[in-house]
């Protein structure tokens, strides 16, 4: 708006000048140039003070976990956002001292082919033989008269093993291909067997 004054002269009236309109333009302008040079300059700015949270502060409630058996070998706990892998607790073998080489045509000698044909090495024979000495010292005529249990690998009862064949009383190649279907189908190994006979006292 003009604004009137009066003049020097009678008669005469003097209008003021105009302040310039662009200054409030140029001001705003330049506040909005100021807060797009921050963003630009460091636009992880926002992103920091996520990152600052403890990492205790990222992970879901406990009942949210889940976990995978994974072969068998190691388990996968896992959530929303984090995972872990944990390792089973390791089997421990007793120390077991080495069979040796079986006599040709022995029991032993059957089980040693045997187990080479399953694809266990000389560790798992090693395991047998302690498993068998101590169950029946090898004798396809051992009996246990209280239990039952007959042959070389002790069958409970001795005539589960006709199902490998009829001659399972007195053959050791018979009473050998059934205890070993059963060692592997119960405990994997002879190993896991041996295992299980020393902390049980049976298998």
């Amino acid at each position: 708006m003009s604004q009137v004054v009066p003049a020097s002269t009678p008669g005469r009236a003097v209008t003021a000048r105009k302040r310039p309109a662009i200054i409030i333009p140029v001001l705003s302008f330049l506040a909005t140039f100021g807060l797009v040079l921050v963003a630009v300059v460091d636009p992880y700015s926002g992103t920091y003070a996520a990152a600052a949270v403890p990492p205790s502060q990222w992970q879901t409630p406990v009942e949210d976990v889940q976990s995978v058996d994974v072969a068998g070998e190691y388990t996968v706990d896992f959530d929303r956002d984090t995972y872990k892998i944990t390792d089973p607790p390791k089997v421990v073998v007793p120390s077991i001292p080495a069979a040796g080489n079986p006599d040709p045509g022995s029991a032993k000698a059957i089980a040693k082919a045997m187990l080479t044909a399953r694809g266990w090495g000389e560790n798992q024979y090693n395991c047998l033989v302690a498993l068998w000495n101590k169950e029946s010292g090898w004798n396809v005529n051992a009996h246990n008269a209280s239990s039952g249990a007959h042959g070389i690998p002790q069958a409970l009862p001795g005539n589960k093993m006709a199902s490998v064949g009829a001659d399972w009383a007195t053959s050791a190649k018979t009473q050998i291909t059934w205890g070993l279907g059963y060692i592997q189908g119960r405990y994997q190994t002879p190993c896991g067997a041996y295992t299980h006979s020393q902390a049980k006292n049976w298998y």
